[in-house]
């Protein structure tokens, strides 16, 4: 069984870069799709980006789009989420997830899609 833990979250101010790391223990990663959601407060979870297992495609949320990158590096079983230009409304807790199935590029935006997920990071972008 994967289990995900993130790390690199952070107090930053607008404008500012982070990069987030999801780390696999238990199997290999590179079987999975790999997802990043966040949740902000008082608001529902919400995806953010996805990238295939063999890291030839990758999805993300029109509020991200050219500012975040997802990519993977399955020999270290580690999947990264490269956030530039951070904005405030970007403050959140970021989660990254794993699934097994075959998602559909329709369905790897869906919460309940994903099996394993990590606790959560927190990314605060404030002034």
């Amino acid at each position: 069984q994967v289990q995900l833990g993130e790390s690199g979250g952070g107090l930053v101010q607008p404008g500012d870069s982070l990069r987030l790391s999801c780390a696999a223990s238990g199997r290999t990663l590179s079987t999975y799709t790999m997802g990043w959601f966040r949740q902000a407060p008082g608001k529902e979870r919400e995806f953010v980006a996805t990238i295939r297992s063999n890291g030839g495609s990758t999805f993300y949320a029109d509020s991200v789009k050219g500012r975040f990158t997802i990519s993977r590096d399955n020999a270290r079983n580690t999947a990264y989420l490269q956030m530039n230009n951070l904005k405030p409304e970007d403050t959140a807790v970021y989660y990254c997830a794993q699934t097994n199935r075959r998602l559909s590029n329709t369905a790897v935006h869906l919460l309940h899609m994903y099996e394993t997920w990590g606790q959560g990071t927190q990314v605060t972008v404030s002034s």
